[in-house]
């Protein structure tokens, strides 16, 4: 039985060759929560409303550019898919027709921010947190370009197994913003102390350092010759058209997504400063806990992506086995912490002085935290399922499954809040919950095995 499960474990799909990808995009994934988290616990020693407003406004930002990670991110299995099946020169094809698109919509972006911004004023938010959400949101959209082609670079990379490169890209990219966070919110070494804005630099600068090592790789002799990038540089349509198809729905389903999660934190929000405080703490835990399985549906997407170009849908299925106790491994840790030491993950967030707004919010985000245990083993099986899927080109079932269960969250959440008024723990148990039946919704969809017959090229 032992030889069998050691002999599974290094099958094409295995456990080996998933944590081949796995464990660098876990790094990379690890490395952008660590951004992420690090930008609101400075902030949080600034003031609650700035720590809530780089959440509102970080999330503003990101429902304006899902749809077109989306789309772009959906070259990872196009990628994969040209290389499991031997056209090498057609994955960097992919690659530039993504970079088409996020030139494109840059601009668009710029062009929507003031009417997502606009919003804010409809949340009943303090007028202080409203203006500090404006300021977080301008400087990320104004320098969202590095980030776009960061991560459609990084999709190349990931596409065709090489994820230790988007690794290194990621963690340089922590440790610039890191350090400066540091520098730019509090004012030292001389800079100014700019707080919302210096977190948001800090986010852009870094990820231009990474893009900057992922362009050299890109174009270093082994890649450029292996792939023939030189002539990669010009409009395909049949590929465009593919990137399209297969992309659309998965950027759909994060900008869907996106802009329910966006609902869901302005009506938590509305409750009260000390209810913001508590549902941001929560809600970074969260981000912490969910970004590193990000990191397994990446390299699952690829696997699967690989082995359904190559015509192996058995190993794709493999594939998604090892995500899920690779998955469930990780989130077995998550849980421990949720449920024994929540008040200590809490109080990580206090600000330097005392705030009577932060001490009412330890207990409501300690039973969020809590809650949250709920679902954290759901969720490394999840995205293992859909990253197969997705691999695989079934991607408009995923996003109507997706995008249904955010959406059955606002409505009742808005029952919960405005009509029963029953606190802020006892909502986010309901959506929890329901979060649970969709999961069992994509189980059902992956054993049915529909998508081991689709197929994305010849």
């Amino acid at each position: 039985m032992q030889l069998n499960q050691r002999l599974n474990n290094h099958k094409p799909g295995g456990i080996h060759d998933l944590l081949a990808i796995a464990l660098p995009m876990v790094v990379s994934t690890a490395a952008d929560g660590v951004m992420t988290f690090t930008d609101r616990l400075f902030l949080a020693r600034v003031g609650s409303e700035q720590m809530n407003a780089a959440l509102g406004g970080g999330v503003s930002y990101q429902m304006l550019l899902f749809f077109f990670m989306g789309l772009t991110g959906y070259s990872t299995a196009l990628v994969a898919q040209y290389y499991g099946s031997g056209a090498l020169r057609k994955a960097p094809q992919a690659t530039f027709q993504a970079i088409i698109i996020t030139l494109i919509a840059w601009p668009v972006i710029l062009l929507l921010k003031p009417l997502a911004q606009s919003f804010f004023y409809t949340m009943h938010l303090s007028t202080t947190q409203i203006h500090y959400q404006i300021q977080y949101m301008d400087v990320l959209a104004w320098g969202g370009l590095f980030g776009m082609l960061r991560m459609t670079m990084g999709c190349f990379f990931a596409g065709i197994g090489k994820s230790k490169i988007v690794m290194v890209a990621s963690v340089t990219a922590m440790l610039v913003n890191v350090t400066l966070d540091y520098i730019l919110i509090f004012g030292k070494f001389g800079f100014p102390a700019m707080g919302v804005q210096g977190a948001a630099l800090a986010t852009v600068i870094g990820g231009l350092s990474a893009l900057i090592l992922l362009l050299a790789a890109y174009f270093s002799p082994d890649y450029r010759i292996r792939f023939d990038i030189g002539h990669s540089f010009r409009f395909q349509p049949a590929i465009m058209k593919k990137l399209i198809k297969y992309g659309y729905p998965a950027g759909l389903e994060m900008f869907l997504n996106f802009l329910a999660f966006f609902l869901m934190t302005a009506m938590y929000q509305s409750q009260g400063q000390a209810e913001a405080t508590a549902v941001t703490i929560m809600f970074n835990y969260d981000l912490v806990s969910f970004i590193p399985l990000i990191g397994i549906e990446i390299a699952v997407t690829s696997l699967a992506g690989r082995y359904m170009g190559a015509g192996r849908p058995q190993a794709a299925h493999r594939s998604a086995l090892s995500a899920i106790k690779t998955g469930m491994v990780y989130s077995v840790l998550i849980l421990i912490l949720f449920l024994l030491i929540p008040e200590t993950l809490v109080r990580v967030f206090h600000p330097h002085e005392y705030s009577a707004y932060f001490e009412t919010a330890v207990p409501i985000a300690v039973d969020m935290i809590r809650i949250a245990s709920l679902y954290v083993l759901a969720q490394a099986i999840m995205v293992s399922l859909i990253g197969t899927l997705r691999g695989a080109g079934d991607t408009f079932y995923t996003m109507m499954v997706s995008v249904g269960a955010s959406w059955t969250f606002i409505p009742l959440l808005y029952l919960c809040l405005y009509v029963f008024h029953t606190s802020v723990p006892f909502a986010w148990f309901i959506i929890v919950a329901i979060y649970l039946i969709f999961c069992f919704v994509i189980y059902k969809r992956f054993k049915s095995e529909k998508w081991k017959k689709l197929q994305i090229i010849k």
